[in-house]
C-alpha cells in the first residue's frame, strides 16, 4: 500500500479535512487534490491539514481546457491554469493534471493546435513554481468536449514538438487508454516521461460515459498488465485511485474506502 494514492473526487461525500483523515486512519499516504476540495480555505490550512495527517498531494486536477473561440477565453484558460500551478505549489504537489479540452465549435485538429499552445505558454511559470504539467489522453469518447488528445501517441507527439522540456509529463490513466492497439509500443516510446499513473476498471455494460467507472477489478481492464509495462519505463511512483460511479458514491463511504484498498491489493 506504500504507492497507493486516491483522488478526493473518488471519495466525493468527504471534504478535505475528513478524507485526508480517513485515508490516514487506514495506512494510505498519497491524495490526488481536486482543485473544489481547496475551495472555502486559504492553500496554507489546505496544506496544513495534509501534513498533520502525513498525507502527500501527489496531484493537483485540474488544469488545462485551452481550446478558445475568442482572445478573451483564451487568456482566460492561461490565467487558469497559471493559478493551478500556483496552487499545486502552495499544498506541495508536483504535478498538475491536465484534461486538455476541446470545444464542440473547432475542428479537433483546431483545438490540439490551442492545447499545445496553451502548454507552450504555461512552461515558463511551471518552471519557477516547480510544479510540473501532466497530459492526460482521455478516451476518444471525450473528443467533442472534455479532450482532443486522445490517444498516448498524441501526448508523445506533443512532447516531442515541444522539445520534452522537463516541466511536461504524461500522467497514464488506463481506464482512457487500455483499448489502445498502440499503447504497449507508446508506453515505451513516452518512457520516463510517464509521470502518472490512475487506475479504476471499465464496466460492461457501462451505463454513464462519466460516472460509471469500475472499482479495480470489476471490468476488462488488464490493470496489473499495464502497470508492469509502465514500471518497465522505470516509474515507481504514486498508483492513483481515480474513480467516477454513481454507484459507488451511492455506497456507504467506510466501506466503499474498505473496498478500494482490498481491489487495489488484488488487481492493482
Amino acid at each position: 500500500m506504500d504507492r497507493l494514492a486516491i483522488h478526493t473526487i473518488t471519495t466525493k461525500a468527504w471534504d478535505l479535512p475528513t478524507a485526508a483523515a480517513k485515508y490516514s486512519s487506514v495506512g494510505v499516504r498519497g491524495m490526488g487534490v481536486w482543485r473544489q476540495w481547496l475551495e472555502g480555505r486559504p492553500l496554507t490550512e489546505s496544506r496544513r491539514i495534509l501534513d498533520d495527517h502525513g498525507i502527500s498531494a501527489v496531484s493537483l486536477v485540474r488544469g488545462g481546457f485551452f481550446p478558445y473561440l475568442n482572445e478573451s477565453e483564451k487568456q482566460a484558460a492561461i490565467a487558469d491554469n497559471l493559478r493551478a500551478l500556483d496552487e499545486a505549489a502552495a499544498i506541495g504537489a508536483p504535478q498538475v493534471v491536465l484534461v486538455c479540452g476541446a470545444k464542440t465549435d473547432l475542428p479537433l485538429g483546431e483545438s490540439r493546435r490551442h492545447i499545445e499552445e496553451g502548454i507552450a505558454s504555461c512552461l515558463e511559470h511551471a518552471r519557477d513554481c516547480g510544479v510540473k504539467l501532466a497530459i492526460e489522453p482521455l478516451h476518444p469518447m471525450y473528443a467533442d468536449c472534455r479532450s482532443a488528445v486522445n490517444t498516448l501517441g498524441q501526448a508523445n507527439d506533443i512532447l516531442d514538438r515541444l522539445g520534452c522540456p522537463p516541466e511536461i509529463g504524461i500522467a497514464a490513466d488506463v481506464y482512457h487508454l487500455w483499448w489502445d492497439p498502440n499503447l504497449s509500443s507508446e508506453i515505451a516510446r513516452a518512457g520516463h516521461r510517464i509521470i502518472g499513473f490512475h487506475v479504476c476498471d471499465w464496466l460492461t455494460p457501462t451505463n454513464d460515459f462519466l460516472n460509471d467507472r469500475g472499482l479495480m477489478g470489476e471490468g476488462c481492464i488488464d490493470i496489473k498488465g499495464i502497470r508492469q509495462q509502465v514500471e518497465a519505463t522505470g516509474f515507481q511512483d504514486w498508483i492513483e485511485v481515480e474513480i467516477f460511479s454513481n454507484r459507488w458514491w451511492s455506497q456507504d463511504p467506510d466501506a466503499y474506502l474498505q473496498s478500494i484498498l482490498k481491489a487495489y491489493s488484488q488487481h492493482v
